[in-house]
């Protein structure tokens, strides 16, 4: 059955009022002029533009920004779970505020994200770190007004943990991090249930936005000069199958596309059973939708692809990579790679290894498996040791390497578009971008950054391009 969101500025009519009181509050605990507010966040892009959607609550609410703890009166970590790794440095920088929270007792620590929607991580925080005042997991984020009012009104703990997946919250306002390059998500959650992945048990199932405020917020994105725009969702290409009368993906972009202004359209990420020839014309055709595509396919093995529950095979991926350099010249490929999946093999490996030769990425994701908590494949047998699964990563990396390396050779003499991003340092090296998102250095005054500008390549390394500005 199709089931029909809401969507309609629901946070306006709910929250905007705690945000006043919140304000008020703060002019007596704050211990500058204005009250400060301190945010890190952990993981992927979508964790990076809810924690705009908070610094624009927080700013609604009169906070300003710093990028170190030590003058926040309000501090929060927004999480990843996907990763071990992630949780440790969230629970060692939690552990480290601990002094500052007895020096300035008044300011309020909190975490949200998608580490608090698993319930052990919740319990350890509560048990572990009395000092922490709010807990909110991704499904509350609409709440985080009402919640931090509650937290610094009352003094006491606020933890809320909230899986309701029937509800798509509109109206949240946006502070966002970059100028010129942006990100917008489509949808939320994820209907995959990969065995290896903790995504759909704290992101929940998909919900996608409507059509028209995704178009409207773009629009809004591109008139304001916005050159660098990534659609998000955790499987991009399944939009709108939970939506009445919906656009698929494909026919989204190219509604997006067909919006005038000078901009790079991107999207991630993107799921190979749902990867369609429909959306691969689509970008063919495109006017400004980046020919890079980011298609994960972790193994290469169909033996191991069938136990991480991945609903394609080698053939399948294949066909669509073949399709995808057929009709888009110069297609820049990336990919995730998880190597040793419980119960993988070297032979298993080698397969995905020959993959990789086959195909010739651009770059990869590479990791080594993240045994995750409540997933099914955290219960299976694992015999390959840490030592052997490190031995089979480095071999990857070094396939991969000659292979971009290979890659990047190839582009020397050419002239390539790229937006500029960023000053690398010293000597006025700027770092700069392609559509197939590759990165190039070139030499030339600041001014330069967030423009388009043309580059012709001299020189190239295992991974990034060099050239001068022309």
């Amino acid at each position: 059955m199709t089931e029909k969101f809401s969507t309609v500025n629901d946070f306006n009519d709910s929250q905007d009022e705690y945000l006043n009181l919140i304000y008020e509050i703060m002019q007596d605990r704050k211990r500058g002029e204005k009250p400060i507010a301190f945010i890190r966040t952990y993981g992927c892009q979508q964790n990076v533009a809810d924690g705009e959607r908070i610094k624009g609550m927080l700013q609604k609410a009169g906070f300003e920004f710093e990028d170190k703890p030590d003058n926040a009166d309000f501090i929060l970590f927004n999480t990843c779970a996907v990763r071990e790794h992630a949780e440790d440095r969230v629970f060692g920088n939690v552990g480290a505020l601990k002094n500052l929270k007895l020096k300035y007792p008044r300011t309020l620590i909190a975490l949200c994200g998608c580490m608090m929607e698993q319930k052990h991580i919740a319990e350890r925080m509560y048990k572990s770190f009395p000092y922490v005042g709010l807990v909110f997991g991704t499904h509350a984020l609409h709440q985080f007004p009402e919640l931090l009012y509650r937290s610094l009104s009352s003094g006491k703990r606020v933890y809320v943990r909230d899986n309701d997946d029937s509800l798509v919250h509109e109206g949240i306002p946006v502070k966002r991090d970059g100028a010129f390059k942006g990100w917008l998500p489509i949808m939320y959650g994820c209907n995959n249930f990969c065995t290896y992945c903790i995504v759909p048990y704290v992101r929940g199932r998909e919900r996608s936005r409507e059509s028209d405020i995704i178009l409207c917020e773009a629009r809004e994105m591109i008139n304001s000069g916005y050159k660098d725009i990534t659609l998000l969702g955790q499987n991009v290409n399944s939009y709108g199958k939970n939506l009445k009368n919906s656009p698929s993906f494909a026919e989204l972009i190219k509604e997006i596309d067909d919006i005038d202004g000078d901009y790079w359209l991107r999207f991630m990420t993107s799921h190979p059973k749902d990867c369609t020839k429909e959306l691969i014309d689509t970008i063919a055709q495109s006017k400004h939708i980046s020919k890079h595509l980011h298609l994960p396919f972790q193994s290469g093995s169909d033996r191991i692809l069938k136990a991480m529950n991945r609903h394609y095979d080698r053939e399948k991926y294949l066909g669509i990579i073949n399709y995808a350099k057929e009709r888009i010249p110069d297609v820049s490929l990336t990919s995730d790679v998880i190597v040793g999946f419980p119960g993988e093999t070297y032979e298993d490996f080698k397969q995905t290894l020959s993959l990789i030769r086959e195909v010739e990425y651009t770059s990869l994701f590479t990791f080594i498996y993240s045994p995750r908590v409540g997933t099914p494949a955290a219960s299976m047998d694992d015999p390959i040791s840490a030592a052997e699964k490190s031995k089979w990563f480095q071999e990857l990396l070094d396939v991969q390497e000659e292979i971009a390396a290979k890659r990047c050779k190839s582009m020397i003499g050419t002239t390539q578009k790229v937006l500029v991003e960023n000053e690398k340092g010293k000597d006025n090296i700027l770092n700069a971008r392609t559509s197939g998102n590759i990165v190039v250095e070139a030499k030339g005054g600041k001014e330069l950054i967030g423009t388009f500008q043309n580059v012709k390549i001299t020189n190239a390394g295992n991974w990034i391009l060099k050239g001068d500005f022309v």
